[in-house]
């Protein structure tokens, strides 16, 4: 089963100009069905409890992401939604799994379940979770994985792992589809990518054109290694995105973004007209990269919200 996330936009700030607190939800909920009706295949949300560098400062807006998933669910009625990505040092596997089995029958359907390592020692601090180092967090993902497969397809779940375990353990009602894709984020190549080999439907990777047709061979590698067709694993990549009509209102938006947003993040955005987007995601797609996961600095606008799914979906979306 392969992630459904061809054309996946991420929504990771939530300060909004013009847009009270109050009003914040139907806002979204606005955004996510324009996504839908423009060819987006899916729309994520960040697992962090407040901001994170480069986006903006911690004082800015955040929700607990699987709440608000759920609640776009409810309002939706096609597009797929999940974390990009789950901390895994947040909570129990087995919990987590029933999260995301919630979320799939809210949905009807649609959930997905992103899952990642952890990265964030600030926030693990502020909210009294523990940041144990990488070689732990990455065995914690490794027990994740094989429990959550085994609570979404299994009648009892008994797994015994390093740091969790289960035993003889419910998730009924099963989810809709009989299983549900499981998606890791992360461009780590000797781990990370193993583990989207052994155990994963989808993965988003990091860099450019180049940069990702080598990690798409270091990934064909662990899949060879462990028996794995990789044409099973659906295969995405990670961008800031602004576009715009023409150059003039290219630049406008780019100067909207100098105001509002640190210069590491305006530096790390591809911009260009509708054409030239096109063009760059041609390039991914010519290298095996399947599908593109994408924030805009300017969502609260739903033109430009549209405008980006039409340039991209006779691309990338199914």
């Amino acid at each position: 089963m392969r992630a459904p996330i061809q054309l996946n936009l991420h929504l990771p700030n939530f300060n909004y100009p013009g847009v009270a607190p109050e009003a914040l939800f139907d806002r979204l909920v606005d955004i996510v069905k324009t996504a839908e009706a423009s060819g987006f295949t899916s729309v994520t949300l960040m697992d962090h409890y407040h901001q994170i560098p480069p986006v903006g400062p911690p004082e800015n807006y955040m929700f607990e992401g699987n709440t608000m998933l759920a609640g776009l669910a409810a309002r939706t009625e096609k597009i797929n939604l999940g974390l990009l990505v789950g901390g895994v040092t947040y909570r129990n596997p087995a919990q987590h799994a029933k999260i995301t089995t919630t979320l799939d029958f809210v949905s009807g359907g649609r959930g997905f379940h992103g899952i990642g390592a952890g990265w964030f020692e600030e926030e693990h601090r502020a909210y009294g979770y523990d940041f144990p180092p990488l070689k732990e967090r990455f065995e914690r993902l490794e027990d994740h994985l094989r429990i959550v497969r085994a609570m979404f397809t299994q009648e009892q779940a008994t797994v015994d792992g390093t740091h969790h375990s289960v035993r003889d353990a419910y998730n009924n009602p099963k989810p809709l589809r009989g299983d549900i894709p499981i998606l890791i984020g992360g461009s780590g190549e000797k781990k990370t990518l193993r583990f989207v080999a052994k155990y994963a439907d989808g993965c988003n990777l990091f860099g450019d054109p180049e940069r990702a047709d080598h990690l798409l061979g270091v990934l064909r590698g662990h899949c060879e290694d462990v028996g794995r067709d990789p044409s099973e694993i659906t295969k995405t990549v990670m961008m800031s995105l602004v576009v715009a009509e023409d150059e003039a209102a290219l630049e406008a938006k780019l100067d909207d973004l100098r105001a509002r947003f640190p210069a590491e993040r305006v530096a790390a955005t591809t911009s260009g007209t509708p054409d030239r987007i096109r063009e760059r995601a041609e390039a991914y797609k010519s290298v095996g990269i399947e599908g593109v996961t994408f924030s805009l600095a300017d969502v609260h606008d739903l033109d430009a919200v549209a405008l980006a799914g039409e340039t991209l979906a006779p691309v990338f979306a199914a």
